[in-house]
């Protein structure tokens, strides 16, 4: 960011943002997979919305795509977000949801983080967010339903790793 007053507030909404996700994710409620399931979409989207909240949309949504460009440098350096390598699905996934998580802010109206959670909550309910098809071992699954063996795909950006719609299993 160049503008510095901008960054200290997306840092703070971020940091709050990370705590409730924490909570969220320790209550269940929506699942603990926090690498392509629907608590690493609900996580995104609530991000970049509160984000959204708190400096603006466009600027939010500039703040994510930084983001996903950065995993693409900790992929290439074989550096670890959230417990695994980033790929190029992931990638795409969370700019999917930041898009949706921007989406809800409306311009002059302001939210309370509650408010914001429970819209955000009802995009993954509706299936407008996205998540990575998975089966009930966790294991990645292509669109044709076939399991992926990551070892194959070791070192590789491009997984066949298959995108669905957040209200699916």
């Amino acid at each position: 960011f160049t503008h510095p007053f901008v960054a200290i507030k997306a840092l703070k909404v971020t940091i709050r943002i990370y705590a409730i996700t924490d909570s969220i994710k320790r209550s269940g409620s929506i699942g603990a997979d926090n690498s392509g399931g629907k608590l690493d979409a609900f996580k995104h989207a609530f991000w970049i919305a509160s984000v959204s909240a708190a400096i603006g949309p466009k600027k939010a949504l500039k703040l994510g795509v930084a983001h996903e460009k950065g995993n693409e440098r900790q992929f290439k350096k074989h550096q670890l977000e959230d417990e695994v390598l980033p790929d190029s699905i992931s990638s795409v996934m969370d700019l999917h949801n930041n898009v949706q998580g921007a989406g809800v802010v409306e311009a002059s109206k302001k939210y309370s983080v509650q408010q914001l959670q429970e819209k955000i909550m009802q995009l993954l309910v509706n299936g407008q967010l996205v998540c990575i098809k998975k089966d009930k071992q966790g294991n990645y699954l292509t669109c044709a339903g076939e399991s992926i063996d990551l070892q194959q795909w070791r070192g590789k950006w491009s997984i066949p790793k298959c995108l669905i719609p957040s209200n699916e299993n």
